[in-house]
């Protein structure tokens, strides 16, 4: 007996990416008699459900795919929760839930392929794709958990540095499956046990690093987290978000996420050190640059007042106690 699926898609005022989506999985579906998949609207407050509903129904989708509007957006992890109680509690015993984004074009087998790995190795709670761009160039999708020392490397951007301290915050890209600490949620499959494990996603995340909690969690649980390159999902980044624009000014939530994350796993203390230690790093970098030793270019992929913003709006959650609130709050609702 194949395995049964849940996917999950999150949508947020991205219904053409979303529709496209749903096209390159309506040639996979032969391959998956046991799947089916729910479009998240996470209250775009735009025609984003009927313009799906209507493709749904022109495109005879509607045994495999159905349509969840909610009623506020509250991000990421929440759009996906809401999906992924309803497996849960399904009549049909759910086996693997697999998060996609809009903004993907999951290549033919893909799914299969990353069911078919589940399947072969029971320890593997997490497995993500290997993703690629438009141009067939591979993304950075399989990572080490940041921490505090990690930052100081993030900041330098010195190849010295990575291999004297032999910190590799994203793995290099490899052609065989192997074992990471986090994969990326455009494209992951997660086992049903870790789930009942572990918990759902952590909703106070609204975007980003939601899934690097979730991976890092369950690797405390004991579960195995694996890059499985066979698995190829073409992945318009930043299509959904526009996170990655460097003209823009970096939204204000990445930074709330990225300082939950360490005072969750860290404490504040490691808030502390990750701020300095990256902080350090960065003032290296602006020395040698200046100096021109080397360090010119990759400044430019930082967007408008970065360390101002990351900076300072930890050291202000900091002085008005707003980081003590993450500690005592309860991490799933």
């Amino acid at each position: 007996m194949q395995s049964s699926i849940w996917i999950v898609i999150v949508n947020y005022r991205t219904s053409d990416l979303t529709i496209d989506c749903l096209r390159s999985l309506s040639k996979q579906v032969s391959d998956l008699s046991n799947l089916h998949l729910v479009v998240v609207d996470n209250s775009s407050g735009d025609d984003s459900v009927l313009k799906i509903t209507d493709a749904i129904e022109h495109e005879g989708w509607s045994s495999w795919v159905e349509v969840l509007p909610l009623d506020q957006n509250g991000g990421f992890a929440f759009g996906n929760n809401a999906s992924i109680r309803q497996a849960l509690a399904s009549n049909d015993l759910i086996d693997y839930v697999i998060l996609l984004n809009p903004d993907t074009t999951p290549l033919p087998g893909s799914i299969k392929t990353l069911v078919d790995f589940m399947d072969a190795n029971p320890d593997a709670g997490i497995a993500g794709s290997q993703l690629v761009n438009v141009k067939g160039g591979v993304e950075c999708s399989a990572h080490s958990f940041p921490s505090p020392l990690n930052e100081l490397n993030g900041g330098a951007r010195l190849g010295v540095l990575s291999r004297l301290l032999r910190l590799q915050v994203t793995s290099t890209a490899q052609s065989i499956s192997h074992q990471c600490d986090w994969v990326s949620g455009a494209s992951m499959i997660i086992r049903r046990k870790v789930l009942e494990d572990i918990d759902l996603m952590d909703e106070a995340y609204f975007l980003y690093f939601e899934e690097v909690d979730f991976c890092r969690r369950a690797h405390q649980a004991g579960w195995e987290c694996w890059y499985v390159p066979d698995s190829r999902v073409i992945h318009l980044e930043g299509a959904s978000t526009d996170i990655c624009s460097t003209a823009k000014r970096r939204a204000g939530y990445w930074y709330d996420s990225r300082r939950r994350y360490f005072v969750k796993f860290y404490g504040i203390t490691g808030l502390v050190a990750a701020d300095l230690l990256w902080a350090i790093g960065r003032f290296t970098y602006l020395l040698r640059r200046s100096l021109f030793l080397g360090a010119r270019g990759n400044h430019n992929n930082d967007p408008k007042f970065f360390m101002f913003d990351l900076l300072w709006g930890d050291l202000r959650a900091i002085l008005t106690g707003r980081v003590w609130s993450i500690r005592r709050a309860g991490q799933y609702q």
